[in-house]
């Protein structure tokens, strides 16, 4: 405790970066995730191919895509653009499938009354179909969440400085404090995280907890 209190700026920096390298992934992928998704439900001949394709991306090692990156992008590798890039792959990978299990979930006759209605598709999409599936999609937006908290810390081993970093100082002069503080930080930014995701769940899907209410 008076570790993190003696260091509660520096604790509160790492976690203010390690939280924009978590979250601007998150966001960019879930944009790339939702128009992949919405085509692999439509186009059966393209869904094994995107889902399947896009899950494999998950199984690259995050070290090593984060040392690929500036060979790709030519940036270099302190740049945090490179961990911002990767964790998008790593969502857009988890998300998909996602996607297309929430649109999938949409029951036909919903769809069909909405056409009956005059509903035309693009519209039918953003004010029918994709609100139904937002809980759905809400559930492994929070895996992603949660995930990319954790991969972030990898990039401490670059030299990239973010909450991984107090790992890294603990390691290397044989001292728990730093770990310890880096663990627990972690966990509340996942956390808050969650619970935000959750938070606007709710708001975006108002019917649900009508529907428990009653």
């Amino acid at each position: 405790m008076t570790w993190f209190l003696d260091h509660l700026a520096l604790v509160g920096s790492l976690l203010l970066v390690h939280a924009w390298l978590a979250v601007v992934p998150l966001l960019l992928g879930l944009i790339i995730a939702i128009p992949l998704g919405w085509l692999a439900e439509r186009n059966r001949v393209l869904r094994p191919i995107l889902v399947v394709g896009t899950g494999l991306l998950y199984t690259i090692p995050s070290l090593a895509l984060f040392i690929l990156m500036p060979l790709v992008l030519g940036t270099g590798i302190l740049d945090p653009l490179n961990v911002i890039i990767a964790l998008t792959v790593y969502t857009v990978a988890l998300l998909v499938r996602t996607v297309v299990d929430g649109l999938s979930a949409v029951p036909e006759t919903v769809r069909q009354a909405a056409i009956a209605m005059g509903i035309g598709g693009a519209r039918r999409f953003f004010t029918v179909e994709l609100p139904l599936a937002v809980p759905v999609i809400s559930s492994g937006l929070r895996v992603a969440a949660v995930s990319n908290v954790s991969i972030v810390s990898i990039a401490a081993l670059l030299g990239i400085a973010q909450l991984g970093s107090l790992f890294t100082d603990g390691f290397a002069r044989d001292f728990l404090d730093p770990i310890v503080v880096g663990i627990v930080a972690c966990l509340v930014l996942s956390v808050v995280l969650d619970a935000l995701i959750i938070g606007v769940t709710r708001v975006l899907t108002p019917w649900v907890a009508a529907r428990s209410a009653a």
